[in-house]
């Protein structure tokens, strides 16, 4: 069989979706379509979703916050005409790209960093959260990427469970993402959230001290079960009374570039739940936001500099039996080739256990690879 070259896929059509899953569960697959995007759903057909952090607004009646220079719309359902398979597609694998250096600065310096970690504590302290998940971006300005070979680098160096290259005209999605938003099979829904990360060790040693460390940390668990229990009440919201289940807690999954935490929660959806009343009832992630939810993201859109739009948002796809599957997007660098304005962003769970110091630490490893992809390393 001649395999088609996977970029002139990409030339060739507005909207292109390359997920590939790097686990036992995941499909390996190509979204394209060249049709406009859709406001409602209709049964029957496969889509492509996109929703911007910014659909919060529309769910709980926030003001829009401003300063977002990328332009990514709050959601996009997008008709697939065409799902083509892994084996179909020529795409280079050996992990070896030019990329020229771009100069990417933080719109938080550490020490103002510090300084709002320290206001969020103090929000923590008067009762007003529990926990928040406070995030900084990095940007270049009037740069030229080439979007194939960054999202094929940064998938090399580190494999992700939700690995994806999404094309929405001008805008580009280059994710990494390791985390599970939401996942319908049939009547079931599962979420799981990650709330805890640690470096990878340089010897066998260390990294399983490094991992059993992460394991039984006191203030990563107690972080995990906060979201775990706003992950929780946001199922109940559209389960079968008495199905909200904690299937695992605390469990420890290993990527190429950090160790993390991860719980699963799961329900069995009421009969006949549209999509739309499951976005609802649980958009925002829970880990991406904290505890009480509400409260957190107010806080979030007055601590945080930039609208995070894209990042902490959700994609994927449903498929035409109803069943989908949705990524966090974290670990993901976001570009407008029209601006040529590149960001990525990267976060942490502020408690009153935390300490500002190593909270930012935990921001610059996971922006690591991203970096690395970014600076021809």
């Amino acid at each position: 069989m001649t395999k088609t070259d996977l970029r002139a896929y990409l030339d060739n059509y507005c909207f292109f979706g390359l997920f590939q899953s790097n686990n036992n569960n995941g499909k390996n697959t190509l979204f394209l379509s060249n049709k406009k995007p859709v406001k409602e759903l209709i049964s029957n057909k496969d889509y492509m979703v996109f929703i911007s952090y910014d659909y919060k607004n529309a769910i709980e009646k926030f003001h829009e916050k401003q300063n977002n220079p990328l332009k990514f719309p709050q959601q996009l359902f997008i008709e697939i005409e065409k799902k083509i398979p892994f084996n179909e597609i020529h795409l280079n694998t050996d992990g070896i790209y030019d990329a020229s250096d771009i100069f990417i600065k933080p719109t938080v310096t550490k020490e103002k960093y510090i300084e709002t970690v320290h206001a969020l504590k103090h929000h923590i302290q008067k009762g007003d959260i529990y926990e928040i998940n406070y995030c900084i971006t990095f940007e270049a300005h009037d740069v030229t990427i080439d979007p194939l070979s960054i999202y094929q680098k940064l998938n090399h160096i580190s494999l992700a469970p939700y690995a994806a290259l999404v094309k929405m005209n001008d805008l580009f999605i280059i994710s990494s993402s390791p985390e599970l938003f939401l996942e319908k099979r049939n009547q079931m829904l599962y979420t799981k959230p990650i709330k805890g990360t640690a470096k990878r060790g340089m010897t066998h040693t260390e990294d399983q001290t490094i991992k059993n460390t992460l394991r039984n940390s006191l203030k990563e668990q107690t972080e995990n079960v906060m979201i775990v229990d706003v992950a929780r009440n946001d199922l109940s919201r559209i389960a079968d009374k008495g199905t909200v289940v904690v299937n695992k807690l605390f469990n420890i999954e290993s990527y190429q570039q950090v160790h993390q935490m991860v719980s699963t929660v799961s329900c069995v959806l009421k009969e006949n739940t549209s999509f739309n009343s499951i976005i609802n009832a649980t958009f925002p992630m829970a880990s991406m936001t904290g505890a009480p939810k509400i409260r957190a993201m107010q806080l979030i859109d007055e601590y945080e500099v930039y609208n995070r739009s894209a990042y902490s948002g959700a994609l994927g796809y449903i498929e035409e039996n109803g069943n989908f599957n949705l990524s966090v997007l974290i670990r993901s660098i976001f570009y407008n080739q029209e601006k040529k304005h590149l960001s990525f962003t990267v976060g942490s769970a502020i408690t009153a256990m935390c300490n500002p110091e190593d909270e930012y630490d935990e921001c610059l490893l996971k922006a690591k690879a991203m970096m690395q992809v970014l600076s021809g390393g």
